[in-house]
């Protein structure tokens, strides 16, 4: 019989009357934890013979629980803790000896049998029991540490050496040696202090224990045994043990005795023999030793020195860069070594990107910039000058990418050395080879600075014939001709540019043509650039742009009344058309410029007219054909709409044929019975009798009709009226 069937079946399985909460619970663990705990009464002893039998209980206690487990330490602490209290020594001295055959290894034990000795003032005991210890745990430091703190206390510093001699025999740790030391140290005998140290650095030759030797040596007034220990230490550590503390405190040892030469060349060494890893302190402190005892170039040198170590392992450890090598050169450029500096720069101008990219050359290309420049102007080596542009022009691959910026500083070099003929072949092969707008713009504007007339018009000529579509390249070559007083030719090339097919942007073509024919104050010319301009693009900022002008218009009368006629047709020419096309926005942005204007120079009555006009805003519903609706159904979305006054009086009876227009659709598409058409008449006559509110220009009105609208379960026959709307 398996355990499942064994197990009672709980039959009822409702709530119990007696419900038990969790604050109850917590509250009964409170009080229960509260309760005090159980505490044993003291028993009173009248006589000897109830202490004896208290001591026999109590050690028969012990010997049980020993019994029961002999290993355990603390049982045996105890018991021999309770014999010495009662002043049985003898009996605790036995306690620790049958502890100590079960337990040898224990320093615990070793360490309360040693004290209670010390305590009681058993000299000898205390004594022969560390003898036991250390001969059976030498490398446990603790005994020998109360060992000598104890001989050393009953001053026998005789002892105390005979000790530490037996410790130093197991060539311990660091501290053991140190505190031998400090212990000769306190009793003034520097000799046997020196000898300690002499066989610390052999046990343990660490830098830092070398440095130790040599300040003992200082601090007792021997600086020539100090000198001889920094430069043993150097010569039996070798370069490869040697850190940096060692020549530090070298140098600052000599610096105490006031030999900054020879500090200084203990600098120097070192920094020439410990690599930048292991020397970054050295360079802080030399420079500030430097600054302290050093003159001005003594200082430049460390910086320049310590960022040199720098830079050359930045470099060695990514070659390509070159915001690095930017640094490098920058700070040999600062030394005025020609050498040195010239070795950078070809070092880094030979990392060529591995990439024919345009994006990982553009910082390359400025080292053969910066280059080029400093021969030019701190080297004056003009020749070196020519060769590293030349270089730098052949190593561009043109056929794939080109840097403008060097053609044309090249340029600008040859013209400085007065070579015309060179930068002009110069400048000619790059728009001929990768003809860029940068490089015509940069030919042209030097051709312009030398007043080469026919030289500009030549180069505007091939632009043109390159780049036809550039407008703004078309109005500086305008402006050229404007500049040099010939209207005739620059009315030409402003009538080629505008009758251009394909251009970037037609707009500041028309307006620089308009902007120079008002400047030289044809006012007509503007008014006709206008009105042509209006035949190709009925913007709502032309209509604005036009209307101002004819404001200004000299040729509209003197007096500002006398043009507001001419400005009032323009705007209301802009109203009719943006209404025909049916622009509400752009409408209702030149109604309210139009109501500014008026507002600044117009009267109450030309004001009033024109408020007339102002738009009122409205929130409507559309559906929006999307991807995620599959072409079926859409979804609504509210836009902004403006209704203006002089529209809503024309659309009396939209309502009516939009609703006849989607019962059309329906039944061409079969989707009404007989009952749907009866249907659909009672909410045509619904229909009819909520658009009438629109004609007497309630809003109301408007909203019962489109919720009636609403109603209708076809949300395709909705859609069709909505699109006629």
């Amino acid at each position: 019989m398996d355990r499942g069937q064994r197990s009672s079946k709980v039959k009822n399985k409702n709530a119990a009357q007696v419900q038990i909460t969790a604050e109850q619970l917590l509250r009964e663990a409170q009080e229960r934890s509260s309760e005090q705990p159980f505490v044993k009464e003291k028993q009173k002893i009248a006589d000897l013979d109830e202490l004896n039998d208290y001591k026999q209980k109590k050690r028969k206690g012990f010997e049980d629980a020993i019994r029961k487990n002999r290993n355990h330490v603390g049982t045996w602490l105890k018991y021999a803790a309770w014999e010495e209290s009662l002043g049985e020594i003898e009996r605790a001295r036995s306690v620790f000896e049958r502890s100590l055959d079960i337990e040898h290894r224990n320093q615990t034990l070793w360490t309360k049998y040693a004290e209670m000795e010390m305590k009681h003032k058993n000299v000898n005991m205390a004594r022969n029991i560390f003898d036991r210890a250390v001969a059976i745990l030498p490398r446990v430091d603790v005994f020998w540490y109360k060992y000598t703190y104890m001989e050393e206390v009953l001053d026998n510093v005789a002892g105390a050496r005979q000790v530490f001699e037996r410790w130093m025999s197991w060539e311990p740790a660091e501290d053991a040696w140190l505190a031998y030391i400090k212990l000769e140290k306190r009793y003034n005998e520097n000799a046997k202090a020196r000898g300690v140290f002499q066989r610390f650095v052999g046990c343990h030759p660490q830098p830092k224990n070398w440095l130790k030797w040599a300040k003992f040596e200082e601090s007792i007034g021997r600086t020539d045994h100090s000198r001889e220990i920094y430069e043993k230490c150097i010569e039996t550590l070798g370069e490869e043990f040697v850190d940096q503390n060692v020549y530090i405190s070298f140098a600052k040892f000599e610096t105490r005795l006031k030999e900054q030469d020879r500090a200084r060349t203990i600098y120097k060494y070192a920094l020439s023999k410990l690599p930048k890893s292991k020397a970054e302190n050295l360079h802080n402190v030399y420079s500030q030793f430097e600054k302290q005892f050093g003159g001005r170039e003594g200082i430049e040198d460390v910086i320049v020195t310590k960022r040199r170590v720098k830079y050359e392992e930045e470099v060695s450890q990514n070659s390509k860069d070159y915001d690095v090598w930017f640094d490098y050169t920058r700070l040999e450029e600062s030394t005025g070594d020609f050498d040195r500096i010239r070795d950078v720069y070809e070092r880094a101008i030979a990392e060529i990107p591995l990439i024919k990219e345009k994006r990982f050359w553009r910082r390359y290309i400025y080292l053969w910039l910066f280059y080029a420049v400093w021969e030019e102007r701190v080297a004056k080596d003009m020749e070196r000058t020519k060769a590293i542009f030349t270089q730098c022009l052949n190593l561009i691959p043109h056929k794939t990418f080109t840097f403008a910026k060097v053609w044309l500083l090249y340029a600008k070099f040859l013209i400085r050395r007065n070579d015309f003929a060179g930068f002009r072949k110069a400048l000619g092969t790059s728009i001929g080879m990768c003809p860029k707008d940068r490089l015509f713009r940069g030919y042209i504007e030097l051709e312009l600075k030398l007043q080469e007339v026919d030289r500009v018009r030549t180069l505007y000529e091939k632009y043109l014939s390159w780049n036809a579509g550039n407008s703004a390249a078309w109005v500086r070559y305008a402006h050229v001709e404007h500049s040099v007083g010939d209207m005739d030719r620059c009315r030409g090339i402003f009538e080629i540019a505008i009758g251009q097919e394909a251009l970037e942007m037609p707009e500041i073509l028309w307006k620089a043509y308009i902007d120079v024919e008002i400047e030289e104050e044809e006012y007509s010319r503007a008014s006709y650039l206008y009105e042509r301009l209006l035949k190709r693009s009925e913007h709502v900022k032309v209509w604005i742009a036009y209307a101002r002008f004819e404001y200004g218009n000299a040729d509209n009368g003197e007096d500002a009344s006398s043009r507001l006629p001419a400005v009032r047709a323009i705007f209301s020419r802009g109203y009719d058309t943006l209404r025909r096309k049916g622009e509400k926005h752009d409408r209702a942005f030149l109604v309210e410029t139009w109501r500014e204007f008026e507002k600044s120079f117009g009267d109450k009555e030309s004001l009033a007219a024109v408020e007339a006009k102002i738009p009122r805003m409205v929130k409507k519903r559309r559906r929006v054909e999307g991807e995620e609706s599959g072409g079926v159904g859409g979804m609504w979305e509210e836009y902004n709409d403006y209704l203006f006054p002089d529209d809503e009086t024309e659309r009396p009876n939209l309502k009516l044929f939009e609703m006849a227009h989607a019962w059309k659709e329906k039944m061409k598409l079969g989707l009404l019975d007989s009952d749907d058409e009866d249907e659909d008449s009672d909410d045509e006559d619904e229909g009819v009798s909520n658009v009438k509110a629109p004609v007497e220009g309630d809003a109301e009105g408007l909203e019962d009709g489109a919720n009636s609208k609403r109603k209708r379960t076809d949300s395709e026959a909705a859609s069709d009226a909505e699109e006629d709307s």
